[in-house]
């Protein structure tokens, strides 16, 4: 019994210094080059918090060497530290709806030696019992010993597996973002031992908001297209291309 209360105790802590912002953006990006971020575990359903938290690893990421990046652990046993989670009730807590989110990606790579499918939790409320949640129905499959992986989840209400209430006001009002191992489109997951990295956790925006970056870089390349060069009025005119079919 002092165990849990011990665990309640330091999860509302964790909570209260990652209380949630509420303004989870399009641009929001977590490189780990910083810090944790926000990230941490524990509270689960037993409100455990495992022995091994989550740990900015200073190289290896991504990039290579000087890349940090954000390392999970998980111990597969049937006590602290048997899944594979770390969440996060900071930056990627409120309204994913209003921000124009429809993904979020990231480069992950199993350091262990047991297969991983990775997934997303989305919660509200919390502390408390959730009254809406939903995970990933994508699955991504991380084969142990592998290299890094770029990973893109949709999050639209359609591309989530709804486990209670809605998903659409879930994305309105998301308290709490996870990241886990599980086969299954469930939550909680199974216990596993495993080690799986994860950086560059990044927004992506709607389709909308997409097209218009298209649009505007498009606008942009065009305009440098027709800008002269240095020498430009001394450069000989190009000659007219003839296309390879004409006889």
């Amino acid at each position: 019994m002092k165990t849990l209360l011990l665990s309640a105790t330091i999860f509302c802590a964790a909570l209260s210094a990652f209380a949630p912002a509420h303004a989870v953006s399009s641009t929001e990006i977590d490189t780990f080059s910083g810090g944790i971020e926000g990230w941490f575990a524990g509270g689960g359903p037993q409100g455990q918090v495992p022995p091994v938290a989550p740990t900015v690893i200073a190289t290896g990421g991504p990039a290579g060497a000087g890349d940090s990046f954000l390392q999970i652990v998980a111990n597969g046993s049937g006590g602290a530290g048997g899944r594979l989670v770390a969440m996060n009730a900071a930056q990627w807590a409120g309204s994913y709806l209003a921000a124009g989110i429809a993904g979020i990606a990231m480069d992950l790579r199993n350091l262990g030696t047991t297969d991983l499918t990775v997934r997303l939790y989305f919660e509200d409320p919390i502390p408390g019992p959730p009254l809406n949640e939903a995970v990933t129905t994508l699955g991504v499959l991380l084969p142990a010993g592998g290299g890094w992986t770029h990973a893109l989840f949709p999050i639209a209400p359609s591309s989530l597996t709804v486990l209670q209430g809605n998903a659409t006001t879930l994305l309105s009002n998301t308290t709490v973002l996870r990241i886990f191992a599980g086969a299954a489109a469930d939550f909680p997951p199974a216990q596993i031992a495993g080690v799986l990295g994860v950086d560059n956790i990044q927004a992506v925006p709607e389709p909308e908001t997409l097209a218009l970056l298209v649009v505007g870089l498009g606008a942009l390349a065009a305009w440098t297209k027709r800008r002269p060069t240095r020498h430009g009025r001394n450069a000989a005119p190009r000659r007219a291309q003839v296309p390879q079919n004409v006889r």
